[in-house]
């Protein structure tokens, strides 16, 4: 009786349990391999295969592509992706992990791929300089500041300690402002002065709280 129990439980188990074999077909573009992920493209959307060929994140419109010797392509790199999302006609941009997660909300004016654990963004920071008591409204000035971030969003280092003085309209932000640094090693950073000449600075490798 027991042994004709089991029997029949495995037999609704297998008769229910899905079977993944798939085809994917009509696509696009293929991307190199990277981080044993693979980008792929289809009616202008973005979707990730691993190496077994397994849709593990779907087709969608906000990933960000990446410009690399081999093409242009959503990536991941330190288990992240770029992905965007726009706010008041103002586009933001974050991170998502391998499992399509958002980790880092769409939150920077611009921002790079990670590499080695480090990326580049344009972080927005608000600044409340008075008070308008006719509106009842506070007077706010925004800036973004270049910051060196970790995958999880700690800051390592600010390029640009001063910030760089913002509007958040669409009509003057319908590009994302130019990043004006580049990382040369895992210490030494380039930045673009405004002569367009370049200046070399070293930048620890320490997070910030």
């Amino acid at each position: 009786m027991m042994k004709n129990t089991v029997i029949l439980l495995l037999t609704t188990i297998l008769s229910t349990a899905p079977i993944y074999s798939q085809s994917i077909e009509n696509i696009d573009y293929i991307s190199p391999v990277h981080e044993n992920m693979i980008a792929i493209k289809k009616n202008n959307q973005w979707a990730f295969i691993n190496t077994k060929g397994d849709l593990v994140i779907n087709f969608r419109t906000d990933l960000v592509k990446t410009n690399t010797e081999h093409g242009n392509y959503p990536m991941f790199n330190s288990e992240r992706c770029l992905i965007k999302s726009a706010k008041n006609g103002i586009t933001y941009f974050g991170y998502i992990d391998k499992l399509g997660n958002t980790i880092i909300e769409p939150q920077f004016l611009n921002a790079t791929t990670f590499k080695d654990g480090k990326a580049i963004v344009l972080k927005l920071q608000k600044e409340i300089v008075g008070r308008n008591d006719i509106l009842e409204k506070n007077v706010v000035y925004h800036k973004y500041f270049e910051v060196v971030i970790t995958p999880n969003g700690k800051d390592i280092h600010y390029i640009n300690p001063d910030g760089t003085n913002v509007s958040l309209d669409k009509e003057f932000l319908r590009k994302p402002p130019e990043i004006n640094s580049k990382r040369i090693s895992n210490t030494l950073y380039a930045i673009k002065g405004e002569n367009n000449k370049w200046i070399i600075t070293q930048i620890e490798n320490q997070t910030k709280n």
